[in-house]
């Protein structure tokens, strides 16, 4: 049976393939996102013109930490069977340089939607997390029963703050809430922060990439059509969970180079920097938590979408060459 669904971040990276999957299944889709510049809006925009030929998908760029504007969606809309909450300012290094706007929007925001989806009965709320929640003091893989309470990031703490508070709203009014710790995702017209699509254009083009370390850090890189599916598949109800997805695979950045410059035909230039301390030397998702409850695990493997990648930034070269890559 059809639904109608709340997403927010519906211009992100993750947000935008939740709602094409949610169209394809014949569902209705109520999008917000407020199009910040934490990376080129140009990426959201063309990710937005391919989900807005769909009349069953309705658009309001709104930000989720003004209440005023959430309140008017919520009035406007027909009653919501679920909210996707995959707003979020993400990024482990930035977060340490403005912690405040990181607490506003992934921590304020989620409260927010949380006491929205109380006042208009809505049964449903599925909350983006991450895997920068677990430390360097867990053993791996990460199960979801591990210690997240030593964070190393701003945006760690963030999502830390947005998952008590779901499970506060669990407890006192009976809201049916999924947490989905995400690992490393990747995919075409990804975030220009991000390693992979770093590497790809800068490999492709004869420039440097910077890799911070000696690059023998592990990584389980996550394709986006897999998180999406499994986003999706969330929306069964579990009571509470938090449920970690990941590619179940880790794999060695240095690796990730080379099998980047081989699709693209181009040997990598590396320049060396210090290691974070922000960030942790591996990830390795737990996976049996959502075998079992969502019947969910990834199946495209990285070949496959390092290749869909590379194949989408010589489809969009122009596009993928003029965004800003951020700092790192």
């Amino acid at each position: 049976m059809a639904g109608n669904y709340l997403v927010t971040g519906a211009a992100g990276f993750i947000g935008s393939n939740v709602v094409a999957q949610l169209l394809a299944a014949g569902h209705q889709v109520t999008g917000i996102d407020n199009i910040n510049d934490a990376y080129d809006t140009r990426l959201k925009r063309w990710r937005l013109d391919l989900l807005s030929v769909d009349p069953r998908f309705q658009f309001h760029e709104a930000d989720i930490v003004s209440t005023p504007q959430l309140e008017l969606i919520f009035a406007e809309s027909k009653p919501f069977d679920a909210v996707i909450n995959l707003a979020a300012r993400a990024g482990v290094r930035p977060s340490v340089e403005n912690p405040w706007i990181y607490f506003q929007a992934n921590t304020d925001g989620t409260l927010n939607l949380l006491d929205l989806c109380r006042r208009n009965n809505v049964p449903k709320f599925v909350l983006s997390s991450t895997s920068s929640l677990y430390g360097g003091h867990n053993t791996i893989p990460f199960s979801e029963d591990a210690d997240t309470n030593r964070p190393l990031s701003p945006y760690a703490a963030s999502k830390k703050g947005a998952e008590a508070i779901s499970y506060t709203y669990h407890h006192l009014h009976n809201l049916d809430i999924t947490v989905l710790r995400y690992f490393t995702v990747y995919g075409p017209c990804g975030r220009p922060d991000m390693s992979i699509f770093r590497f790809v254009r800068k490999i492709a083009e004869g420039e440097p990439i910077i890799v911070f370390g000696d690059g023998t850090q592990q990584r389980d890189f996550t394709y986006v059509e897999d998180i999406a599916r499994g986003t999706i598949a969330a929306l069964q109800p579990v009571g509470y969970e938090a449920i970690n997805l990941g590619g179940d695979q880790p794999i060695v950045l240095n690796d990730i180079i080379a099998r980047i410059s081989r699709l693209v035909d181009r040997e990598a230039k590396i320049i060396h920097k210090p290691a974070h301390p922000a960030d942790v030397p591996a990830t390795w998702a737990s996976i049996e938590k959502a075998k079992r409850l969502l019947g969910w695990g990834p199946k495209i493997d990285i070949d496959e979408g390092l290749r869909r990648c590379v194949e989408w930034y010589r489809a969009n070269r122009e596009l993928a060459c003029s965004v800003s890559l951020g700092d790192g």
